[in-house]
């Protein structure tokens, strides 16, 4: 989804919610070397960071200099089952594009991993579920939800939230998911937005809350300068979605706008 021009040259997917191993790191690490140094981006999950480092240490045995950059910008939970610290989530595909766009540029493996570092410094997301979604291998939902019951602050892999609560109309599961994203990160000036689908919400339901977050940062100082709006870091076929923030400068704004030639993201020349 996210390989190409313009972005990543590999992609490590692992079994369903699950980290991938470190010899397959290792193999795309080697595959996409030109000699500069392979940056990893990786999400904040016990399992990833472990596995990655290493990778990383393996990687370098092999005379490859490897730089990792962590993703923590979930602000629902501090601290789980599954991490230290905060979850990686939606401004994975904010670094990814961005560090890819100045990679592409021809900029050197410690200027990539600082920008890396950066929009993940300037974003900040929060997820809402409207229903569990089911790992093939289970063959049942991960957790039970009512009609009338919404999880706040969920995961991507269907970990749990802050809390249960009775299903709100949009607008108000919008202020929910942006006051705890603006508690921690003020939501004005030039803002980058996804509003971003958990797998099994339709895409008019994302436009429709997309209209409810442009309308609550609006009203607090803020412009949606950039955004996308689709399933960009899905659980399955989850019902909900989630919001990711990011506070652009002209270079970000300039990175981001830079042409790019994925499955997922395709614009410019």
């Amino acid at each position: 989804m996210i390989v190409g021009r313009g972005m990543l040259d590999a992609a490590c997917p692992g079994e369903v919610f699950t980290s991938p191993v470190p010899d397959q790191m290792l193999a795309a690490t080697k595959a996409v070397n030109g000699g500069a140094g392979v940056l990893h981006i990786v999400k904040n999950y016990t399992g990833d960071v472990l596995n990655f480092q290493m990778a990383a240490e393996m990687a370098e045995d092999d005379g490859i200099e490897v730089v990792p950059v962590v993703i923590n910008d979930d602000v629902a939970v501090q601290d789980s089952l599954y991490t230290a610290g905060r979850r990686g989530t939606g401004a994975t595909v904010f670094v990814e594009k961005i560090a890819g766009a100045l990679a592409e540029d021809g900029a050197d493996l410690a200027a990539v991993a600082a920008v890396a570092r950066e929009v993940n410094e300037r974003s900040r997301s929060f997820g809402v579920a409207l229903s569990s979604c089911i790992v093939p291998a289970a063959g049942k939902p991960t957790f039970e939800l009512g009609e009338a019951e919404v999880e706040l602050g969920i995961g991507i892999h269907g970990e749990p939230g802050r809390t249960r609560a009775a299903l709100t109309p949009a607008a108000e599961l919008a202020a929910v998911a942006l006051d705890a994203i603006n508690a921690d990160l003020a939501v004005n000036g030039d803002l980058l937005v996804m509003v971003n689908g958990m797998g099994g919400t339709p895409l008019i339901e994302l436009y429709l809350m997309f209209n409810e977050v442009r309308q609550y940062l609006e009203a607090r100082g803020g412009r949606v300068a950039r955004n996308l709006v689709g399933n960009y870091i899905t659980s399955l076929e989850m019902q909900g979605f989630s919001v990711t923030v990011c506070q652009l400068t002209d270079t970000l704004t300039r990175l981001w706008d830079a042409p790019v030639d994925t499955p997922a993201l395709r614009w410019g020349r």
